[in-house]
């Protein structure tokens, strides 16, 4: 399986809350996993913006993203992503300064245009509702400008954040994403981990739109999946029953932390909420080591991405924690 060994591989944490658990415990566990996977040879760690939700605890992701650089020695920590419109650019392009100069070369920054939230608290953050017209690409491009050395001749300054080197994503789970990213050149990071609807197309119009900037030369592709791995088949798919419950959830808006496998609820779904699992979920990895080393090697020969971000919601942190190293063996 020659191909797994030719990518990147890297994880996407969102701190998801356990049932019983401390949000004192949440970030430490974090935190652990972050030091777990720096030793295993992980090329990112990213964290990411969601709001008003119970089970998720990364709503302030560049305190948290601060917390992890200061903890871990070689891995990038980055966001996956920051979602733009409910910040300023200049704010974000201090934050990021700020984290860029503590922590050299180990910082990306993911923007998204998502809320991360629903209308009614993306709202609140935004101080109204007026985003219809949100102009993303000039949004990108004045935090850009933030960044530069040449922006120390404008009234505004970020400082920190003016010549600071900070490497922009751009974040998607439809395809217009992929158009903004390649008419920008910058990389390119799909969510496939929760809307895997679009993801062949919304990568091949990348790629075959890509336009080479002083950033990026070639197109790069992050495929975020979901990805559980375990000694045997059977584990791996119980284990998974926790992911499973998290996405039933969602469908049916009842926003709680993560709860063990044995206290799932999966066979009271109705026929409708299973089907729209199966559609949210359908880029998900489970199983053995031998299993997920056939199933990756098929994906990657079919999407031809670069790097491999593994979102595990796992409840328990030690088969957290074997799932990822499992999963360097596989890329390493």
């Amino acid at each position: 399986m020659e191909r797994l060994k030719k990518i990147n591989y890297s994880v996407l944490d969102l701190a998801y809350v356990r049932e019983g658990e401390t949000l004192n415990q949440t970030f430490k566990n974090t935190l652990e996993n972050a030091k777990f996977v720096d030793e295993l040879g992980y090329s990112r760690y990213w964290l990411s913006e969601h709001h008003n939700m119970q089970n998720v605890a990364s709503a302030a992701t560049s305190i948290l993203i601060g917390y992890v650089a200061g903890a871990t020695k070689k891995i990038k920590i980055g966001s996956g992503g920051i979602m733009l419109p409910n910040h300023t650019t200049l704010s974000i392009a201090e934050q990021f300064g700020t984290l860029e100069a503590l922590y050299p070369n180990r910082i990306d920054l993911g923007l998204g245009r998502a809320p991360g939230t629903d209308q009614l608290t993306a709202s609140i953050l935004r101080r109204g509702d007026n985003f219809m017209n949100y102009d993303f690409e000039a949004e990108i491009k004045n935090l850009q400008q933030y960044f530069s050395s040449e922006n120390k001749e404008s009234k505004v300054r970020a400082i920190p954040g003016e010549g600071a080197n900070v490497p922009l994503y751009i974040l998607g789970s439809s395809t217009d994403s992929a158009f903004l990213a390649a008419k920008l050149g910058l990389p390119y990071a799909f969510a496939g981990h929760f809307a895997p609807q679009q993801f062949y197309n919304a990568v091949e119009i990348y790629r075959s739109q890509f336009q080479p900037s002083e950033f990026l030369e070639e197109p790069y592709t992050i495929a975020c999946v979901n990805v559980i791995a375990a000694n045997t088949d059977e584990e791996a798919h119980y284990l998974s029953m926790s992911m499973y419950q998290g996405f039933l959830n969602i469908i049916t808006d009842k926003r709680q932390p993560i709860v063990s496998p044995e206290k799932t609820q999966l066979e009271l779904a109705s026929p409708e909420q299973k089907y729209m699992l199966k559609g949210m979920t359908a880029l998900s990895f489970i199983g053995s080591k031998g299993a997920l080393s056939q199933s990756f090697d098929e994906f990657i020969f079919e999407s031809k991405i670069d790097e491999i971000m593994v979102s595990s919601n796992i409840f328990d942190q030690k088969a957290k924690r074997k799932s990822y190293q499992i999963v360097s063996e596989l890329f390493r």
